[in-house]
């Protein structure tokens, strides 16, 4: 898992760009939009060339272009064109590929040069929510199904992270308003997926809330220590990996004796633990919300 892949199956391609290894597999043959290297054994083999180029081609035709007039242009005209089209029609589209294929080719500035480009125009805000997140949603997907390696999330992860912390840092100097309220964020014990949870202490921070940030795989019961300092404590957390489904119930039961009970305390979750998770036996200060953009509107 830890090599980089500079090849790519037509499965590869499917999961990537979303169009079906059929269709691909069409487009080479009618088209001759492609053209894979094969293995002695005739399987297809596609370069990271093959992959931009199928993303763009993909971009232009869910812009209304017609395969044929995509087929009749010239290697370098296609690039110009989806820029052409970006400039002025939906440009999320155009930079999640951008992303993409930044990633792929570990390439800082194509990272910085898409997110400068989306900034001009668009608050950090709506990149996270409209580009940032879709993408990260691709990504895990692609990492599940092996397309890419742990080195491709990591970066792509580390550089989203880096303009979270940078737009985070302007907030931190500001008075928080007058509110006897503390937001306390934190990962559970080996849970170290912390970017939706930094977004949302950038949001509670745009909103003038005083928060303490612990960040990954903080035990409960140092949890405790808080309660020494402030007295009104809601506790916000984000379960992607951990807990394991089975002890999932059991955390927070006892995070709900330990902590809640006692104090009077809320704790707010998200994440992908609770897609099947039947919300309906949780205690009644322990609240699940679906999305980040739910949970802001409702503080």
């Amino acid at each position: 898992m830890n090599n980089i892949k500079v090849n790519f199956s037509i499965k590869d391609l499917e999961n990537l760009t979303g169009i079906k290894a059929h269709t691909i597999r069409i487009w080479e043959k009618r088209y001759n939009l492609l053209s894979p290297d094969r293995t002695d054994t005739n399987i297809r083999n596609y370069s990271l060339a093959s992959f931009q180029k199928l993303l763009n081609i993909s971009y232009l035709n869910n812009n209304g272009l017609k395969i044929s007039k995509i087929a009749s242009l010239k290697e370098e005209e296609i690039p110009i064109k989806v820029r052409e089209i970006a400039s002025r029609g939906k440009v999320e589209d155009h930079a999640i590929n951008a992303f993409k294929v930044a990633m792929l080719n570990f390439d800082q500035v194509l990272f910085y040069n898409t997110y400068n480009n989306l900034i001009e125009n668009k608050t950090f805000n709506n990149i996270f929510y409209s580009v940032f997140l879709p993408l990260l949603e691709d990504i895990g997907l692609l990492w599940q199904t092996s397309t890419i390696s742990p080195a491709h999330e990591h970066f792509i992860s580390i550089h989203i992270k880096q303009k979270i912390l940078l737009n985070l840092e302007r907030l931190q100097s500001l008075e928080p308003k007058p509110n006897s309220k503390t937001y306390v964020l934190f990962l559970p014990d080996n849970e170290i997926h912390d970017i939706g949870l930094l977004f949302i202490n950038y949001e509670l921070r745009s909103k003038g809330y005083h928060t303490i940030f612990l960040g990954e795989s903080v035990p409960m019961d140092s949890l405790t220590d808080l309660f020494d300092f402030f007295e009104d404590i809601t506790f916000v957390s984000y379960f992607t990996v951990y807990p394991e489904d089975d002890q999932i119930a059991d955390y927070l039961n006892k995070f709900n004796e330990e902590l809640l009970q006692k104090t009077g305390s809320e704790l707010l979750l998200l994440g992908q633990k609770f897609t099947d998770f039947n919300t309906k036996t949780l205690p009644k200060n322990i609240t699940v919300y679906k999305s980040i953009e739910n949970l802001v509107k409702e503080l």
